[in-house]
């Protein structure tokens, strides 16, 4: 393998790794969400470690490397190819690759350009349908008291998100939805500290309750049968990315799997990381011994 930690040189400049653990099972390689977030929030996934090698890295504009203010690199497909240049600078022939909401696009769309020696794939927490996370949205916003709810939609409405009034509203979106955690782990905190929102805003938008940014037509439900190798989903029950959700996209992919954790939200690394881990654990180790090979394949 390669140095422990250092940087890849890709298109717009220098993302930063770091390989936890070693041996000879097929490395897991990490995704993250935000777009713009930094990987640290995954490091419970270092638990895998005992079976494998795991690589975090910070996409490019996005915690330890670098930030170009060029906004033309915010794309996906820029992002794709960054993980192809990443694959390549530290010789990951075979991978598995866990990708965690953003990242499960990431992850989506990197398997549509049908890159080799991809042997299992995880989508965390999946954002497949910018159409499908609105309308959740306003299903779980619906389950709020009515003056948060209220006030949440008519300050998204009119764009003024940057009142406080409006982010105290979020606040209890957050903590039913996206991380159950009592109270938020400082790493969950440092995630939204550094969140480079030049990136998220622009790709995504202000808030998580939709799209509003370049990612607002992303719809990848129509690819997902196409994915020709083992695939876990994984959700937390009360998450943003919604059981429901989720379960659609694992209908649509032949012989893949599902896990739900009853206790998290969107963050069930943080919310459940134990649990998390040992579903990872599994799975991985299940594709490594055939267990799950694609029943297409014959």
């Amino acid at each position: 393998m390669n140095p422990k930690e250092g940087y890849v040189d890709v298109e717009g400049g220098r993302v930063w790794f770091r390989i936890a653990g070693s041996g000879d099972k097929t490395p897991l390689l990490l995704l993250h969400g935000g777009p713009g977030a930094p990987s640290y929030y995954l490091n419970a996934l270092e638990g895998v470690s005992v079976d494998r090698p795991v690589i975090f890295y910070d996409q490019l504009g996005a915690g330890q490397s670098d930030r170009p203010t060029d906004t033309s690199l915010w794309t996906v497909d820029r992002f794709v190819r960054e993980l192809h240049d990443v694959r390549e600078s530290l010789e990951l022939d075979r991978v598995h690759i866990l990708g965690h909401s953003w990242g499960s696009m990431l992850a989506v769309d990197y398997m549509l350009t049908k890159p080799k020696g991809v042997m299992g794939l995880i989508l965390a927490s999946p954002a497949l349908s910018a159409r499908r996370w609105a309308e959740d949205a306003d299903r779980l916003l619906a389950q709020l008291p009515e003056d948060q709810r209220r006030l949440i939609k008519e300050h998204d409405t009119s764009g003024t998100t940057d009142d406080p009034k409006f982010e105290e509203a979020l606040n209890e979106y957050y903590r039913r939805y996206f991380s159950r955690s009592d109270p938020w782990p400082p790493e969950l905190h440092r995630a939204f500290e550094d969140l480079n929102t030049e990136v998220y805003e622009l790709m995504w938008g202000p808030s998580e309750l939709a799209a509003t940014g370049t990612l607002k037509d992303y719809e990848r439900e129509a690819a997902l049968p196409s994915l020709n190798l083992p695939v876990l989903f994984t959700a937390g029950r009360y998450d943003e990315a919604t059981p429901e959700s989720v379960e659609h996209y694992r209908s649509l992919v032949p012989g893949s799997e599902i896990a739900i954790l009853e206790d998290s939200a969107h963050m069930t690394m943080l919310d459940e990381p134990e649990a998390f881990v040992d579903v990872v654990r599994d799975f991985l180790n299940n594709v490594d011994l055939g267990r799950l090979a694609d029943i297409r394949q014959g």
